[in-house]
């Protein structure tokens, strides 16, 4: 029984340590011990701040696009800037203002969790005019501490046309974020062992079982047999008697 309860507690730890959640909740925290925010840059960081928090829909007549000029695989290395470029065509009745462009990390199968908020470029003066075609770069970086693997990356362009903000997500895609350093972590190593020393606990209590399966077997498998004895007294009570007699003739 304890062999069973020190399984299972270690099972429980290795699935918390491998769990996307858990690297999501470690990589929100070290970012923010490292002072790895979001940062804005342009003369109008307060209108920018305004429409962040605010849900917002596409303008009619706004196409927007996505591309990575010097990374076609889209494969980020952690703690590196990457550039991209945002193309925005307005086939619009109105002037298109930019007001910011941010991107955010999520995990694959569920983007409602938030794993990294990614740098929010805001812009000063440009603009998109009508029937008109623009293109803005957009460099981020993702956290150093991020753990390798597949995450969703959100690209949103905010903007406003007379006044009023619409944003555009420009992207809405997988990247595969690889570590920039030694090719075994600290933390890598710890999971490697723990799943070593599961696997081996769990050999052993599999041959443990089976032993004492075996066991039960051979011992249920054993049957008595006797050997019959014929007494002889019995045969002298019987003597005189017509079964006697008959015993005798059948000899």
């Amino acid at each position: 029984m304890k062999s069973t309860s020190v399984i299972r507690l270690l099972l429980l730890a290795f699935l918390l340590l491998a769990s996307p959640f858990y690297q999501a909740a470690l990589c929100q925290s070290n970012s923010e011990d490292s002072g790895f925010e979001v940062s804005d840059s342009g003369e109008e960081e307060s209108d920018a701040e305004e429409v962040f928090g605010l849900e917002l829909t596409s303008a009619p007549g706004i196409e927007t696009l996505c591309v990575f000029p010097k990374n076609s695989a889209k494969i980020i290395k952690a703690g590196h800037e990457t550039e991209l470029l945002v193309g925005m065509k307005n086939d619009g009745q109105s002037n298109v203002d930019i007001v910011a462009v941010r991107g955010s990390l999520h995990l694959p199968f569920d983007q409602k969790p938030l794993v990294q908020n990614l740098t929010a470029l805001s812009f000063g003066n440009a603009s998109v005019p009508t029937s008109a075609q623009a293109t803005f770069p957009y460099t981020f970086a993702v956290s150093k501490f991020l753990q390798a693997g597949a995450f969703d990356l959100v690209g949103t362009i905010i903007y406003e046309i007379d006044g009023k903000p619409y944003q555009s997500t420009f992207y809405n895609g997988t990247i595969e974020v690889v570590e920039d350093g030694p090719l075994f972590r600290m933390e890598s190593v710890f999971l490697c062992g723990l799943l070593l020393l599961v696997i081996t606990l769990l050999i052993i209590y599999i041959q443990n079982n089976m032993k004492h399966l075996t066991k039960k077997t051979k011992r249920a498998s054993k049957v008595e047999v006797g050997t019959a004895t014929k007494d002889a007294s019995l045969d002298e009570w019987l003597e005189g008697t017509s079964y006697g007699h008959k015993s005798k003739k059948k000899k």
